[in-house]
């Protein structure tokens, strides 16, 4: 018999904070080794020049403590909950809640929500944005995505008709980069997700901007061949860094995907700005 454990409110608020706090001032490893190859790889002047600027800021960010950007973002936090775990001392996501508003209180990070008519903000970078699983075991998962708005109004999501196969899907992605241009802040990180819902495809690719950068798919060689070959399109675009021009348009392609109704093919591009921030921890 499984008997539950116990975890405080308390101490999921405090991760939660210490997690975007890091994000917004870190970019992770693998985000750094993608601008620093991609810096090689570029042969425009200017390109290359900005490339050289973001890991230059991104040094500072971190010797300082300071945000990466301005936009400190939406905050975006993905749960998985084990079923023998047991959340004591209030509720998780008022936890989680609680967590969002010490970080952007305490980091002294802009508070970027706003209720959609008013445009009032609520002053506190709450509500943050919460997608739970369920999943085995007893221990909490929390990834903290602060997601800038630049990056995200790039976004998209269609329901294209089935027959337009694998084809339709990359010409619908390789039009979203180009339309996007430099509004998102190249080099982006692009994620696709394809087929479920409306509303889950939308969720499949913010998921895929969470795997270590330019790491094909894991299980699906259909997915990782289709993640080269959009790569490749994308950075033939010319838009290069920052729109300046040059061949790094992209750091990479992730791509997610589930099944879906016979009469329908949806298929969301969600993008992500050179600024590619998110930590995880494991409670």
């Amino acid at each position: 018999m499984t008997t539950a454990r116990d975890l405080s409110a308390r101490c999921v608020a405090e991760t939660v904070r210490e997690l975007f706090l890091t994000a917004n001032t870190v970019l992770p490893a693998d985000v750094l080794a993608a601008l620093e190859g991609a810096g090689e790889r570029e042969t425009n002047g200017l390109g290359r020049y900005v490339l050289e600027r973001i890991l230059e800021n991104a040094r500072v960010a971190h010797e300082e403590g300071m945000p990466l950007c301005q936009d400190t973002g939406l905050a975006v936090v993905f749960l998985e909950i084990g079923q023998d775990l047991h959340i004591v001392g209030g509720d998780l996501e008022t936890a989680v809640q609680e967590g969002v508003r010490q970080a952007y209180r305490d980091g002294f990070l802009r508070a970027s929500v706003c209720d959609p008519l008013t445009r009032h903000n609520t002053g506190d970078n709450t509500p943050a944005v919460l997608h739970t699983a369920i999943v085995p075991g007893d221990r909490l998962r929390i990834t903290a995505l602060p997601k800038g708005g630049g990056s995200e109004n790039m976004s998209s999501v269609a329901m294209l008709v089935p027959a337009a196969g694998e084809a339709g899907i990359r010409a619908h992605v390789l039009d979203r980069v180009r339309q996007a241009g430099p509004n998102p802040c190249p080099p982006v990180i692009v994620g696709v997700g394809i087929g479920g819902s409306l509303d889950q495809a939308p969720v499949l690719a913010k998921q895929a901007l969470l795997r270590p950068v330019g790491r094909p798919h894991p299980t699906d060689a259909r997915l990782a061949a289709m993640e080269a070959a959009l790569l490749e399109e994308i950075n033939r675009l010319g838009i290069g860094p920052q729109g300046y021009g040059g061949e790094v348009t992209a750091l990479a392609v992730h791509v997610e995907m589930r099944p879906c109704h016979i009469a329908c093919l949806p298929v969301a591009v969600n993008l992500q700005c050179h600024a590619a921030r998110h930590r995880t921890a494991i409670l």
